[in-house]
């Protein structure tokens, strides 16, 4: 078993049951591709780093959402990566391969 922790920011224009359900499709992608999520840790709203440029809008803050994930082979996480590439509603996104 491979264990990763993805770490993703949804943008904070959306509704609080919209970034819910933004955090409950990926969490879908991720099991239906058969990996496990094993800790889901919403961290809520925090303030950026910097500021994140996406398409026309300027980002100042977003919700952090924290997944630990246990998977047999990298399928989900590669499916994450790509719908979140292209996601509107993910301003970031981070994807670490933990050592076993």
């Amino acid at each position: 078993m491979r264990n990763y922790e993805i770490m993703f920011i949804v943008r904070p224009t959306l509704s609080e049951e919209d970034i819910q359900k933004v955090a409950d499709s990926f969490k879908a992608t991720l099991e239906g591709k058969g990996s496990k999520v094993t800790s889901v840790d919403a961290w809520g709203q925090k303030a950026l780093a910097y500021d994140i440029k996406k398409g026309s809008e300027v980002y100042k803050s977003g919700y952090y959402f924290v997944y630990q994930i246990e998977s047999a082979d990298d399928s989900g996480v590669k499916e994450f990566d790509r719908l979140a590439g292209i996601s509107s509603d993910i301003v970031r996104h981070l994807i670490i391969r933990k050592e076993d």
